[in-house]
């Protein structure tokens, strides 16, 4: 079991969603957040969130899911970076889980 993060700007929620659907991921939840950043970054692309006074409307998808459909995700969220040009990368990150109920 896996717990797979992804943070995205709200308006890729959308194809978030199509990606889980590709990596058999039907269950996740979702919570509105403000992305900031004190300090000023070196690279905007390789910030996960703005720098300075700017504040980004962005999402947190996440669910706990088999390691497979968290790879599968994984991979699919590279691919989807690589062919989406924006000026924020949908960011995600795998955490094992290591008891559950």
């Amino acid at each position: 079991m896996k717990l797979l993060v992804v943070t995205c700007l709200k308006e890729c929620l959308g194809d978030i969603s199509k990606i889980f659907k590709e990596a058999n991921i039907d269950v996740f939840s979702t919570s509105e957040i403000i992305g900031q950043k004190q300090g000023k970054g070196t690279n905007f692309l390789e910030d996960w969130f703005a720098s300075g006074d700017e504040k980004v409307e962005s999402m947190m998808i996440f669910t706990f899911t088999p390691s497979a459909n968290a790879k599968q995700g994984m991979e699919l969220i590279k691919i989807y970076n690589k062919t989406h040009d924006n000026n924020s990368p949908v960011r995600t990150f795998i955490m094992p889980v290591e008891k559950f109920l």
